[in-house]
Formats: structure tokens, C-alpha cells, sequence
């Protein structure tokens, strides 16, 4: 007894030993069985089932006037993942696989046909059914991450059917002709444009001019295709958000006018405002992360400070609105992928990278200060990139960042000055106030930022 407890004992050292007990050793050995391969595809698949009888059975709640046709249970889709694998690893040359699938292929052709018979037309079963097939192939071929992405993307696309559909309906075909042209000049153009400096007076290269355009559309793209389809019912607060995204000032002008109409203050209209300015800040650290991220450990600390506060106070304001808001009103935004709107912008960026270039040049960190203050009564992005694009090796990083913060200060007393004149004051005096003061207190923190360098 005491030979095999000394045995037992060495056993258990070895194995504390093995480079297997480590969590990412451990896995990786798991993933090389082939049992352990075959437990995941058949989970997949049956998880992959269970999702789809959602699904059909969502569906025929939604349509009842429509019989739903089932391509199988959760079952079926577990076998078809398990025979796509059996197939997969019984033979190297993969005709077996192939053939599977060329069967599958032939009963999805009857099912269809039987499907177009009954009035319906979805392909959705038969092609999810297909990659459930593949199932065995990625996890032998592919990290085991791939599959994962694969299932999710799935789950995702039979969970949200409804809202796809909605989006579908309402889309502006104009739009993706618009899409599409802009992807062209970004995915083919942008890699083909020169990375040299343009001259010693614009001290950017077009690829980054362009890059710019490309980032800063992407960003208001979002918030316009997320406020015009997908969040279309909600409230002032996401609006507002959503709003910042694309033009914190914009929404402001329209917000102010709003509140033009209202007999007494609405707080969810004033948290709106505010929320568009704290998701300003959060914007423009985006764009320091992605265009010069060795400024982001000096713009970061003010640009997240004053925009989770801002954001913080507006949820506040927000929560003390006891009225139904009602409709938001529309914004009033063009596609910013348009290229009028793309070629404009580019123009302006390049216009704001001469004269930044010049007032460094000529009046050092204090003409910098100065010019931030002043392009804050005007679209900041294109002097924002200007600081983050161009070389300017005589100011040092807090300089840079420091004038970043400034400009983004002295936007909001524009926003201030328009919040009081577009709307009615007894309404938006208390936001007035809260632009003024937040403009202030960013510019000082600016300055001092600036003044560190």
C-alpha cells in the first residue's frame, strides 16, 4: 500500500510539473483530441438548432398567416455538424466531404423547391444549415476562435431578424450608392496615395489627409446610420449621443430650437444637449487613439474626465424628467459619406494644417493657444487633425494635447452662446450655464495641459 502511495505521489509531482497545467498549455491540448474537437462541433450544432427554433417559433408568432416551414429540430442541426466532421477527418482528399455536401446540396434544392410551392421564398434554413456542415472543417483547419465568431455570427443573425428586416424597409436606397463610392475611394484609393510630405508648408502627406477624411466620416457615419434606422423612437438622451457623435454642435442648434416650442422646461431636451457635448470628448479621444495615439496618454485624462462627467450629468437631468418627451426631432444631417461633404472637409483639413504650420512658425506655443481658441467658434475636426497629422517637432506632446482640450473648451461656448440664442431662454438657461462653465474649466485645464509642456 505505502509502494503505491509513494507512486501515487510522484505521479501527482510530475504533473504539477507538466506544462499542461498551465490554462493556455491545457487548452491547447485539449483542442489537438480529436474527441474533444468532436464535442464542440456537435455543441455548435445543437446550440445552432436550439437558436433556430427560436427562431421559427418568434416567427410564426410574428406571422401566423404564414405556416412556418422547420428544416428539422435541434437534432438535425447536431447530426448535420457531426457528419460534416466524420467526413471531414475520414478522408484526406476530402471527397467524402465533398460528396456529403453535395447531398445536402441536393435535399436543400427539394426543400426549396418545396418551400417556393407553399409561397415562401427564404433561403435562410438551407444556407445555415450549410455552415453548420463546415463546422468540422474550421475546427480542424482554423483556430478555435474562428469557430466561435462563427457560431455568434449566426446566433446574431437569427436573433435579430426583426430589427434587419425594419432596417431593410426603411433604408434610403439612396444610401448605398453613397456607401459604396466612399468604400472605393477608402479601400482602393487611400492605399495608393503617396505617405510623403506635401511640402514644407503642409507638413502632411496625402495619404494621412485622406485618412483623416476617412476616419472622421466613419465615426459620424455611425451615429447617423444609428439615429436615422436603428434607435429612431428613443428619447432626448440618445439623441443627444448619437447627435455627438456627428456634430455635438449641430445638435445643440437643433435641440435649442426645440425647446422654442415647449411651455416649460423639459429636462430630457436640456440632457440631450448635454449629452451630445460629453460624447464630443469621447470622440475626439477616438480620434487621438486612432490618428497619433503618442498623444493619448496626455489628451486622455481631461477628454475623459470632462466627457463621463457631462454624460454623467445629462443621465441626472435625464432621470428628473417625468413627462413623456415624445418624438425626438430629426436632425437634420446629411450623409457624411457624401463626397461634397468628404472633399469639403478635406480642403478645410488641409487649409487648417497651413495656417497651424504658420502660427507655430511664427508665434510659438502662445499663437497655438490663441489659434485654439478661436477655431472652437468654428468645426473643430479639421483643426483637431491638423495638430494630430502634421509634424510639428518644435511643440512638444502636452503642447499638442493641451491645444486639443482648448479647442474643444472654446466649442462649447459656441454651443453656450447658440443654446441661449436659438432657444427659449427660461428653458435652456440652466444648460447656458452648464456650457459656459464646462468651456471654461476645459480651457484652463487646456492651458495648464499646454503650459506643462
Amino acid at each position: 500500500m505505502a509502494g503505491y502511495l509513494i507512486q501515487d505521489d510522484k505521479v501527482r509531482a510530475q504533473w504539477r510539473k507538466s506544462p499542461f497545467v498551465d490554462n493556455a498549455s491545457l487548452i491547447s491540448e485539449l483542442l489537438s483530441q480529436i474527441w474533444f474537437r468532436f464535442a464542440l462541433v456537435a455543441l455548435f450544432g445543437f446550440l445552432t438548432g436550439l437558436e433556430f427554433r427560436e427562431y421559427i417559433l418568434l416567427r410564426s408568432k410574428e406571422r401566423p398567416e404564414i405556416p412556418a416551414i422547420s428544416l428539422g429540430t435541434s437534432r438535425t442541426f447536431t447530426f448535420i455538424a457531426i457528419l460534416g466532421y466524420l467526413l471531414f477527418i475520414l478522408d484526406p482528399e476530402y471527397r467524402l466531404y465533398l460528396a456529403g455536401m453535395a447531398g445536402l446540396l441536393l435535399f436543400f434544392s427539394l426543400f426549396y423547391h418545396y418551400k417556393l410551392k407553399s409561397g415562401q421564398t427564404g433561403l435562410l434554413q438551407p444556407l445555415i444549415a450549410l455552415i453548420v456542415y463546415t463546422f468540422g472543417a474550421i475546427i480542424s483547419l482554423q483556430p478555435p476562435w474562428f469557430l466561435v465568431l462563427v457560431f455568434v455570427s449566426l446566433v446574431f443573425t437569427l436573433s435579430t431578424w426583426k430589427q434587419t428586416h425594419r432596417f431593410v424597409e426603411h433604408i434610403d436606397p439612396r444610401e448605398m450608392p453613397v456607401l459604396a463610392k466612399f468604400m472605393l475611394l477608402s479601400g482602393v484609393i487611400l492605399p495608393l496615395l503617396p505617405d510623403t510630405p506635401i511640402s514644407s508648408y503642409v507638413p502632411a502627406t496625402p495619404f494621412k489627409i485622406w485618412l483623416a477624411v476617412v476616419v472622421v466620416s466613419s465615426i459620424s457615419y455611425i451615429g447617423y446610420i444609428l439615429r436615422k434606422y436603428l434607435l429612431t423612437r428613443q428619447g432626448y438622451l440618445v439623441t443627444g449621443l448619437l447627435g455627438g457623435l456627428y456634430s455635438s454642435t449641430a445638435t445643440t442648434v437643433v435641440l435649442a430650437r426645440k425647446s422654442k416650442g415647449l411651455g416649460k422646461a423639459d429636462p430630457s431636451l436640456n440632457a440631450g444637449i448635454i449629452s451630445a457635448t460629453g460624447m464630443m470628448y469621447l470622440r475626439l479621444l477616438i480620434l487621438v487613439a486612432i490618428m497619433n495615439p503618442q498623444l493619448l496618454l496626455q489628451a486622455a485624462p481631461p477628454l475623459l474626465i470632462f466627457g463621463f462627467l457631462s454624460i454623467a450629468v445629462a443621465v441626472y437631468v435625464d432621470k428628473k424628467a417625468t413627462a413623456d418627451p415624445g418624438m425626438p426631432p430629426d436632425l437634420e444631417r446629411s450623409n457624411p459619406l457624401e463626397l461634397g461633404i468628404a472633399l469639403l472637409f478635406a480642403v478645410l483639413f488641409v487649409v487648417m494644417i497651413v495656417v497651424t504650420h504658420l502660427v507655430i512658425s511664427h508665434f510659438g506655443r502662445t499663437g497655438l493657444d490663441v489659434l485654439s481658441i478661436i477655431v472652437g467658434f468654428t468645426d473643430i475636426d479639421p483643426f483637431v487633425l491638423s495638430i494630430l497629422s502634421g509634424h510639428y517637432t518644435s511643440m512638444t506632446g502636452q503642447q499638442l494635447a493641451g491645444s486639443i482640450v482648448v479647442a474643444a473648451g472654446s466649442n462649447n461656448l459656441l454651443k453656450a452662446v447658440y443654446a441661449l440664442a436659438l432657444g427659449e431662454r427660461k428653458n435652456i438657461r440652466s444648460v447656458f450655464l452648464f456650457l459656459l462653465l464646462l468651456g471654461l474649466l476645459t480651457i484652463a485645464s487646456g492651458l495648464v495641459l499646454s503650459r506643462m509642456g
